[in-house]
């Protein structure tokens, strides 16, 4: 299991390309629902993605040889640019495998970090089968988006940013794939005081709600999304399950109109360019305000590499 220790450690190792990036209150979203909701800004992240901090931790990890045979990544997209990029600073190949329905942003500027890219399946599962076989067969390490410890150390340091820089929350919302984040985050936040954790996915791919209401890791039926970057299932044995279940309070599934009304407030009124998998937290302050009266509510903005043609979608 993942400690605060890994996490600090994961912080003193990362290189000085990870921003610190802001956590500061939107007083838009503390109006609208009667608490104090502040906002973690991971849209203004380089790569324009949390993904870059546990991608850093694990390359920096890697052994000699490791780096020198190369490493492999499955991703929708944010995790990808985050291997890409570290893995440049660290001046190791690395080859990403992404799914057809990944924005054509992030695969422009997978090939632009100089990462050798492929495009595989209609779903991040059937890119992630292909990138295991691609790594079995040509001994290079794979770098999973969310089921390794390494890495969850590494997103963890969001968490840390927020215990330092914010005030004591009561309740934290973050976007939940395959629970890398929110494992991380949840290590930190629940080391150091009693917040509820609050796990946000859409209701067209809740994997890891499902699987927590099943008590196992189970497969659904999942469904297009404007939160491309939630979207997929979760491998047997994930260690980011037990993490979820013991640290997570609460799941909110929240629907596809108010994830595009989410973008549209937060562009118009609150000037932050996100994407959809990032705006699944504000999509929940929208759907039950009354829910976060008179608390003091972090809110992870986890991305913001939205795709041009949402954007404009969005902006009309």
């Amino acid at each position: 299991m993942v400690t605060p220790g890994d996490v600090y450690a994961a912080r003193r190792r990362m290189g000085s390309w990870v921003r610190r990036t802001p956590f500061e209150q939107s007083p838009l979203l503390s109006e609208l629902t009667g608490g104090e909701v502040y906002l973690k800004l991971e849209n203004r992240q380089l790569t324009g993605s949390f993904k870059i901090r546990g991608a850093s931790n694990k390359i920096a990890l890697l052994t000699p040889d490791e780096r020198r045979r190369g490493i492999l990544a499955a991703s929708s997209g944010n995790h990808a640019q985050g291997v890409a990029y570290a893995a440049r600073q660290f001046g190791v190949k690395a080859a990403i495998v992404v799914p057809g329905n990944t924005p054509k942003v992030k695969r422009d500027a997978i090939r632009a970090l100089g990462a050798d890219l492929t495009v595989h399946g209609d779903e991040y599962m059937e890119a992630e089968h292909l990138a295991q076989k691609m790594s079995r067969e040509g001994g290079m390490p794979f770098l999973s988006p969310y089921n390794d410890a390494d890495l969850i150390a590494g997103q963890g340091t969001v968490g840390l940013e927020m215990v330092e820089d914010g005030p004591e929350l009561d309740t934290v919302l973050v976007p939940v794939s395959g629970g890398g984040l929110i494992s991380g985050i949840s290590t930190v936040i629940k080391a150091a005081s009693e917040a509820e954790m609050i796990g946000v996915q859409t209701i067209a791919s809740p994997v890891m709600h499902e699987s927590i209401k099943a008590g196992k890791i189970i497969d659904i039926p999942m469904y297009n999304t404007v939160a491309q970057g939630l979207h997929g299932g979760i491998e047997q044995g994930s260690v980011t399950f037990p993490i979820c279940q013991r640290l997570v309070n609460d799941w909110i599934d929240v629907k596809e109109a108010t994830i595009v009304d989410a973008l549209r407030l937060m562009l118009l009124r609150q000037h932050e360019v996100i994407e959809g998998s990032g705006a699944v937290g504000i999509a929940a302050l929208m759907e039950d305000p009354h829910r976060f009266k008179g608390r003091r509510v972090g809110v992870v903005i986890s991305g913001g590499n939205i795709d041009e043609a949402l954007l404009s979608r969005i902006a009309q």
